[in-house]
Parts: C-alpha cells; sequence; structure tokens
C-alpha cells in the first residue's frame, strides 16, 4: 500500500474523530503512554493565554538558540505550511519526518481516536524524543485544562493575556476564560501572568492548585530605557537589552514574561545571548512589514483584544500617507468589537475594504461591511477575496501610504501568498 502524503495524512485526520474539538485528556493521555511520550525528560515550558503566546514561545526559542541550548518548540496554527508548527532548534521540521511520525502515531493509537491537533501534539512530543534536546516550549492551543498541550507537565507555565475570544468553548466572560486558561499551572511550580489587567480566576485557579503565581508589573516586569529596557525578577536584572525584533506596542510586556519563564526555569542565560535572541526573533504575520514606496503590513489579530494591540501599533507607527485596510473576520469572531478598536487608529483620508472569508467559519466581505459601517462611520470597499482586496488596495494607494492586511490566520495566509507573488517579497 503506497505511503499517504502530508497533505492525505492531514486530511485524512480532520475526518478520524467525530468532532474536530474534543476538549477530554484521557485520549490524548494514553496514546502519549503507548508511545512513551507521556513525561519528557527535558524541562517543558507551556505557554497559554488569549494573545501573545505566539510572540511569548519565538522569544523563548531565540533567546535559547541564541545561547546555544538545544530547544524543541511547537505551536499553532500554522500561517504557511503545516510544518510551521513543530521547530527544532530553530528549523521546521521536514514533511517526510512527519510522515513517519504520523505513521508510528497511527500504529499506537489502535482503537482511540485523536483529533487533527492531538495527532500534532504527539507528532511533535515524538520529534522531540528523537532528539538530545534540553528545553521544549510548548504553546497551548485552544484554552488550557483540556487542551492536548496540557497532558504534558510543565516545569513553568505562563498565561499571557485574557480576552474575550473562543466564548463558545471557554465561557462567555474573562473570568470563565481565565480559569480554563490557568488550569496549565501546576503545584508547587511556577505559574505566570504576563499582562497587566488579571482576572480575578487567575489568582483563584493558583490558589487551588497551589502553584506558585507571579504577575507582570508585580513579581517581574520591564523599564524601557531608551531604544530598549531594563528586565527585572526578584534579585534578577539585567539592564541594556534591545527592544525585541517583532514590531508592537505588547512586545516589552512579552519579553519580559519569556525572560521571566527562562529564570523560572533555570535556564536565563547570560545578558548577550539574550540581547541577540531579542534583537534577532521574528514571526510571521505578527505585524509583519514590507517597506517601500507603499508600505505593507500583515497582522493576525482576530479577536477584541489583539485588535486593540494592533490599533495601538498602527497609531505608533503612523506615517504621513493613508492607512489602506483590507480586512476579513470570521463568523464566530466578534466583528462590532474589533471594529470599535480599528476606529481608534483610523484617521478621516483612510480606507477600509471589506473581504470575504470562505469555509464553514467565512463571512462575506458583505456582511462585514454591513456591520462596520456604522462604527467606522465611513463607506467601506467591498471584495469577494482576500486576494481581490490586497489587489484594490496595491491598486489604490499612493507612495506615502501603508496597507494593513488582517483579520484572522484565514486573511494574512493569502494575503501573503498574493504579496509574494505580486512583488517577489518572501512570504514566511
Amino acid at each position: 500500500m503506497p505511503r499517504r502524503t502530508l497533505a492525505e495524512w492531514l486530511e485524512f485526520q480532520q475526518r478520524v474523530h467525530p468532532r474536530a474539538m474534543d476538549f477530554t485528556l484521557e485520549r490524548i493521555r494514553a496514546v502519549l503512554e503507548r508511545l512513551g511520550l507521556a513525561r519528557p525528560r527535558p524541562p517543558v515550558i507551556t505557554v497559554g493565554g488569549t494573545n501573545g503566546k505566539g510572540s511569548v514561545t519565538a522569544m523563548l526559542e531565540a533567546v535559547l538558540v541564541a545561547a546555544g541550548r538545544r530547544v524543541g518548540l511547537y505551536t499553532s496554527p500554522h500561517l504557511m505550511r503545516y510544518e510551521e508548527r513543530i521547530r527544532i532548534d530553530g528549523r521546521e521540521i521536514d514533511s517526510a519526518r512527519l510522515v513517519a511520525l504520523f505513521e508510528r502515531i497511527e500504529a499506537a493509537r489502535g482503537d482511540i481516536t485523536l483529533t487533527y491537533f492531538e495527532y500534532g501534539t504527539a507528532a511533535a512530543l515524538a520529534a522531540f524524543a528523537e532528539q538530545p534536546l534540553e528545553v521544549l516550549v510548548l504553546e497551548v492551543g485552544l484554552g488550557g485544562r483540556l487542551d492536548a498541550v496540557n497532558a504534558i507537565d510543565p516545569s513553568v507555565a505562563a498565561v499571557v493575556s485574557i480576552s474575550l475570544d473562543h466564548c463558545e468553548y471557554l465561557g462567555p466572560t474573562v473570568e470563565d476564560i481565565g480559569r480554563e486558561k490557568a488550569g496549565i499551572f501546576r503545584a508547587g511550580r511556577p505559574a505566570l501572568f504576563g499582562s497587566l489587567a488579571m482576572p480575578e480566576s487567575i489568582a483563584s485557579e493558583a490558589r487551588r492548585i497551589g502553584a506558585s503565581l507571579e504577575r507582570l508589573g508585580t513579581d517581574f516586569d520591564y523599564e524601557r530605557d531608551g531604544a530598549g529596557f531594563v528586565f527585572r525578577r526578584g534579585p534578577t536584572r539585567i539592564a541594556g537589552l534591545p527592544a525585541p525584533g517583532l514590531a508592537g506596542s505588547a512586545q516589552l510586556g512579552n519579553a519580559a514574561t519569556a525572560l521571566a519563564a527562562l529564570d523560572a526555569a533555570g535556564l536565563l542565560p547570560q545578558r548577550a545571548a539574550i540581547a541577540a535572541g531579542l534583537a534577532g526573533v521574528r514571526l510571521a504575520g505578527r505585524y509583519q512589514r514590507f517597506p517601500g514606496p507603499v508600505e505593507w503590513v500583515f497582522d493576525v489579530a482576530h479577536n477584541p483584544g489583539s485588535a486593540a494591540v494592533l490599533a495601538d501599533t498602527m497609531r505608533e507607527e503612523r506615517g504621513r500617507g493613508r492607512t489602506l485596510v483590507v480586512a476579513g473576520v470570521l463568523a464566530d469572531k466578534d466583528a462590532v468589537a474589533i471594529a470599535t478598536e480599528l476606529n481608534r487608529a483610523l484617521g478621516a483620508r483612510d480606507v477600509v475594504c471589506a473581504v470575504g472569508l470562505e469555509g464553514e467559519r467565512g463571512r462575506s466581505a458583505a456582511e462585514l461591511a454591513a456591520l462596520w459601517e456604522p462604527v467606522l462611520g465611513r463607506t467601506l470597499a467591498t471584495a469577494a477575496s482576500v486576494a481581490d482586496g490586497c489587489a484594490f488596495a496595491a491598486h489604490a494607494a499612493e507612495p506615502g501610504d501603508r496597507i494593513v492586511v488582517f483579520g484572522s490566520f484565514h486573511t494574512v495566509a493569502p494575503a501573503l501568498e498574493w504579496h509574494r507573488l505580486y512583488s517577489g517579497a518572501p512570504s514566511g
């Protein structure tokens, strides 16, 4: 029988389990036990939260690699390629290796069904077990307490931020969501919270679990110092650090959270490695700039919290020209709240183009425009697809303008591909 390709495996995984999302840990734990993967040898840093997880995990990886540490990184979702989800020493896993890992998982699972995300989690842990790694960095997918990543006990757990998203699964309030996210904490182990506004449920869950909670702004923090910053946590104080290579108003807090996690795990390297890692960190789709006569910016902001950060950054980075926004928002996202945040960054001359997104969770351009026009107080352009919206903005823009594409991974991925073909720029 011919081997499945990676694409065939991914298609197969989406129909094995009767539900796309099934928040229990029993099945993934049983399969990990069969594979001998339930208790990784290296220390584990688990990162959860609503927004900022990708930035914090990218900084953790960059600093560890700069320090010469061998590190495995598991993140989700991917932007352009599934292989982005699993990285070893800063390099994406090979697709052929992934196929072999999926075959091994399939042989071990027997009659236990796994979801798409659970297959990926098991594959990442299997890939990491094959290497003499010194630390694992695991990003939680959706939620925390019942997310597949939480089948692994972390040495240090960090929740970066809490805001309203995935309410149909996690609950209708930030307190409900905080309670679910805090489920990654462990008794007697460091538990970090990486934002200034913390739901009470984070603290109450940490107390209930018996975790040692530390908060940004209290137990660890940063101070701006010219173009850089100073990091502190207890007796640890490191000055002269550069601003992270990721743009955005939240990135210094994210950097402090990453460094606090490393310090709590006993893995904080010397200042030179920290500086090199932070300065060199890159992450596609997080206020990702392509300079030129017309600057292009791509950001996966897709909920009110991330839209607020994007709006702040857009205001900080505004030039003399107009901003042309190309936006697509999934139907299960709070489009009105996102527009309310976006409106803070728009000027009278700026242009907004709503684009349609396909699929079960898609929303048409006309539907998005109807929701946004009363909030933004302007008539929106519309385009049936992301590619059409990018073409519209490229045609309408003048030298000195910038084009900001945002709203979802489902928006930014095809936009980056369109931009690559349009300009010859790399997409990653």
